[in-house]
């Protein structure tokens, strides 16, 4: 088919301004809202699950467009160009900029087998070879631990007196700690613990930061350290923390701060 000159001329025109067209999502009173928008949120919204569909991307230019009109409003009256608004933006802007600065040192700084390896190596040779399950209570003065210790050796049940454990984590269980290594709790109270034998409880209470404890040794078992591939994503992630920590306090040391 054989198109003449003015027909052909039609056609290129139209062709070449599909894309512009193509762009926006809508036009408000004159301003247009870009169709990357909507990409936008549709990725955000995948990422908590959602699923691409042409009634989500319908609700959601529903959404922008009804965004826009709002704004557009109010910066009629005024209220985008106060102080507080300008902060919010500002601290907005800041947050968003941030990550996507995070997310490429990230890109650029990746975590190394190797070195997950050598975490992964350093946190299996700390690991204690034993789990304990133990139970405590905790109280603020030395003379109401061991009036507990006094009850019971007297024959009262461990689980009632742990009532009165100021330690809202266990009170309620019974002052059950549930199985645990010893590098979980602080060195005294640790060493009290694996220093009892299965059913005892500590003869003198144990003093703390935290205040008093009377412990009592339920059970000892061989601790299961978790394969690398268990604990990879979680080495990975803290090694991350630690280049991004390391990264941030470089900065902070070159910047000039007055």
């Amino acid at each position: 088919m054989t198109l003449r000159p003015a027909r052909l001329l039609v056609t290129l025109f139209t062709l070449a301004s599909l894309p512009a067209f193509a762009q926006n999502l809508a036009i408000v009173n004159g301003k247009a809202i870009p169709s990357s928008r909507t990409e936008l949120m549709v990725k955000q919204l995948l990422t908590q699950g959602q699923k691409d569909t042409p009634q989500l991307r319908g609700m959601i230019k529903d959404e922008l467009i009804n965004r826009e009109i709002l704004t557009q409003e109010a910066d009629k009256l005024g209220l985008g160009t106060t102080q507080e608004v300008k902060d919010q933006l500002e601290i907005a802007r800041q947050g968003l900029v941030i990550r996507a600065l995070v997310n490429d040192f990230l890109k650029k700084n990746p975590i190394k087998d190797a070195e997950i390896k050598a975490e992964y190596d350093k946190f299996k040779a700390q690991a204690s070879d034993q789990e304990y399950h133990a139970r405590h209570i905790l109280v603020e003065t030395e003379e109401e631990a061991r009036t507990i210790i006094g009850k019971l050796k007297a024959g009262e049940k461990f689980e009632e007196l742990a009532k009165q454990s100021k330690d809202p984590g266990s009170a309620a269980n019974g002052g059950d700690l549930d199985w645990a290594s010893p590098g979980t709790f602080v060195k005294p109270f640790s060493d009290a613990m694996v220093a009892l034998k299965k059913g005892s409880l500590t003869e003198v209470p144990v003093k703390t930061q935290f205040g008093f404890h009377v412990i009592k040794l339920e059970d000892t078992r061989p601790a299961k350290v978790p394969s690398l591939d268990e604990v990879k994503q979680q080495i990975t992630e803290l090694l991350q923390q630690k280049k991004l920590q390391a990264f941030q306090e470089g900065l902070r040391k070159k910047a000039k701060v007055q």
